[in-house]
């Protein structure tokens, strides 16, 4: 999966995967997480809001099932 790099202290890149609405987050510390069943429009909210860390621990995390990698 392809992911672009995002603006972020903790969040380095993230990416998604439409076919299988599979959001990828990499951090700076090295790891890699998938998040499933992520609609494509929380995918671009994210790209879009203030804050991509904020935006993943108060939407993402404790919402959707994960995989860390």
């Amino acid at each position: 999966m392809d992911r672009i790099p995002v603006q972020s202290t903790n969040v380095a890149e993230v990416g998604y995967d439409p076919a299988t609405m599979t959001l990828e987050v990499a951090f700076h510390n090295g790891t890699l997480y998938q998040y499933f069943d992520v609609p494509e429009a929380l995918y671009q909210e994210m790209l879009r809001s203030d804050s991509v860390g904020k935006f993943l621990n108060t939407q993402i995390k404790n919402s959707y099932r994960y995989a860390k990698l």
